[in-house]
């Protein structure tokens, strides 16, 4: 596929108030996927855009969304369907900055997490784009609040995301309440059969714009990898840091808890940083970004979900502190950084033999990322030196340093030299001590290890996917994804659903059987997909608990909490819309779910002890195929 012409903003055909706009926000030549999608978009077409984060697709669909809006017309015309709330708030943002000039024209978020009311209310103001998340459009529009018989446009964004989410009954439906003539726009990173299915289904001869893969890694990152030690990571991150004078970084770590052990350990050596994961609710994540974009805090730690929809400009370097658990998410990650036609640095972490993970990286990147040099203990200090220096002179030039003179005198009093005085200023000043790190080669082991290391996982040829201890049978070549044994499943499940769009739910008891005499019991471990739809449960014997090859029994019940929900087969529920609400509206990930077990009227739920409450704050109100639910703990047996 030939590369796609980049166009000026100025070359398209927008109206004035959005040129504005652009350049009001650095922009001056369209990215590859706006350039080609934007005539279409605005032509009327119905269009597919196969493009990832930081391909500026947002932009690719908001400004012909915004084209077409009515002003002052107080009716819902524009549609934008996220997989989460991060994305959903992001997209409403940088639509917001699109219209800037466009008077009346006005954009709304809805989401799970939120007050209702409080949506409800943006929305009888006349919204004229409505962004948001699947199961709380379903919601609005049960309540009657949302009305989309007038939508024009309607975007499916991270169409994949949703899907693997459970989200597909829910875009049906919404899709169903919109106007016939609409028009229908999916961007996907994947154009996988079941996107395929609903594009045939909901769309007129769309057209097909696809950013290839060499146009999505960023020409203007540096690209190093660093062999290091486990337990030095967070020693060579620092000295990076330092080193090269990064003022805003953002860090991904594969796990919630690494988040938090990462912001501990900064914060404790001095750094103003902040995590993002899960675990934290809506208002603390927008305070956490509100500073991070602010520039209050300095450093954002994020996990992979979590991180997903932040959109903040000169970010200058991204630290793969965990190995990414797949190649797409180095894209997503490295992408945050260098925009806009500036210059980034992606650096990642490889511990013993995630070597292999990496060469997996180059070969779907089409990048060679070349090893880095960490920069020795004396070659910091000498960095912070010559910075003290011209900080120092650059305050003398100033000249109101009278008001500190006293100072000195006090000093040299007590009867210490100028030597000295100078020198304890500039360590105080440059926050420079040394560790037990100084005068250690950090280095990780040049010929590798068959088994990796402590970080890198034990027993498993490419150990633990989370770069913690592997917890996943001999027979998993790649472990778990994050932490937990998923059996001998190849890759396990990224967010409730495997990697190919297959489905197996549960991870101990019976294959076909059921704990609870009647119940459909869907097993992780089971390879025989799951039927759906309003059958019968299934009977079968219990089997008892399983095991690995090692013997080694999987996850426990007694580290679960089976949640009781007030809904089940007669509502043509299927596994995947229960992790799809869970996962959606709790913002825990999928596949932390343990044993589902659907019954006509109600289902158990199995949930890590970790999570419980979560789940049932955030649940409390939650809708799933339309339905408002009642999640509690179950009542024993």
């Amino acid at each position: 596929m030939s590369e796609i012409a980049r166009l000026r903003f100025d070359e398209l055909p927008v109206s004035e108030d959005i040129k504005k706009a652009v350049l009001d926000m650095g922009f001056e030549t369209a990215s590859p996927i706006q350039s080609e999608a934007i005539p279409y978009l605005l032509e009327g077409r119905d269009v597919i855009g196969q493009a990832q984060t930081g391909t500026g697709k947002t932009a690719a669909f908001g400004i012909p969304m915004i084209e077409k809006v009515v002003a002052f017309e107080k009716y819902v015309q524009g549609l934008v369907l996220c997989p989460t709330r991060e994305l959903a708030v992001q997209v409403t943002e940088e639509i917001k900055k699109l219209a800037k000039y466009k008077k009346g024209v006005w954009v709304t978020t809805v989401y799970g997490g939120d007050s209702i009311d409080r949506q409800i209310k943006s929305l009888k103001a006349g919204a004229n784009i409505v962004v948001g998340t699947p199961g709380r459009v379903i919601d609005l529009i049960e309540r009657r609040a949302l009305k989309l018989e007038r939508v024009q446009m309607a975007v499916l964004d991270e169409a994949d995301e949703m899907l693997d989410m459970g989200f597909r009954d829910d875009i049906e439906s919404i899709l169903q309440e919109t106007n016939e003539d609409r028009q229908t726009v999916f961007f996907s990173a994947t154009m996988s059969k079941p996107i395929m299915a609903l594009t045939s289904r909901y769309q007129n001869d769309p057209k097909l714009v696809k950013v290839v893969k060499n146009e999505i890694t960023n020409a203007n990152i540096e690209q190093l990898y660093f062999d290091v030690k486990g337990k030095a990571k967070m020693e060579v991150m620092t000295r990076l840091m330092d080193f090269y004078n990064v003022k805003l970084a953002l860090i991904f770590c594969n796990q919630k808890k690494r988040v938090d052990e990462v912001v501990e350990e900064l914060i404790l050596r001095g750094y103003a940083a902040e995590g993002l994961h899960g675990d934290l609710r809506q208002t603390q994540r927008t305070n956490v970004m509100a500073k991070f974009r602010s520039g209050a805090t300095t450093i954002l730690v994020a996990t992979d979900v979590a991180a997903r929809g932040i959109d903040v400009n000169d970010i200058d370097a991204v630290f793969n502190y965990d190995i990414p658990l797949d190649e797409e998410y180095y894209v997503h990650r490295i992408g945050r950084t260098g925009r806009a036609g500036k210059s980034g640095k992606a650096y990642t972490f490889v511990v013993g033999a995630e070597r292999n993970r990496l060469r997996d990286i180059m070969n779907f990147t089409k990048v060679k990322i070349d090893k880095g040099v960490i920069p020795s203990f004396s070659d910091v200090v000498g960095v912070k030196k010559g910075m003290f220096i011209e900080r120092v002179q650059n305050a003398i030039q100033e000249d109101d340093l009278a008001l500190f003179g006293d100072v000195y005198g006090s000093l040299t009093h007590a009867g210490f030299s100028n030597e000295q005085i100078v020198a304890a200023l500039v360590k105080m000043t440059m926050g420079v001590a040394k560790n037990e790190f100084a005068d250690e080669n950090l280095e990780g082991d040049a010929r590798g290890d068959r088994y990796g290391s402590r970080d890198s996982g034990r027993n498993d040829r490419f150990g633990s996917r989370d770069g913690g201890r592997g917890n996943g049978s001999n027979g998993d070549r790649f472990g778990s994804r994050d932490g937990r044994d998923l059996g001998s499943s190849r890759f396990g499940s990224r967010d409730g659903g495997s990697r190919d769009g297959a489905r197996s739910y549960g991870n101990n008891d019976s294959r076909g059987g059921s704990r609870d005499g009647g119940a459909r019991s869907f097993d992780r471990n089971d390879s025989r997909p799951p039927r759906v739809g309003g059958d019968r449960p299934r009977t079968g014997e219990d089997r008892g608990p399983r095991t690995d090859k090692a013997g080694k029994p999987y996850r426990q019940d007694d580290n679960m909490v089976r949640m009781f929900v007030n809904i089940g087969f007669d509502e043509k529920i299927s596994p995947a819309n229960i992790v799809g609400a869970f996962a959606g509206e709790s913002g825990i990930p999928g596949n932390t779910l343990g044993q589902i077990n659907i019954f006509d009227k109600y289902t158990f739920v199995d949930v890590p002890k970790e999570y419980a409450t979560t789940v049932l704050n955030r649940m409390d109100g939650a809708s799933i195929k339309g339905k408002k639910v009642n999640v509690e703990i179950a009542k024993p047996a």
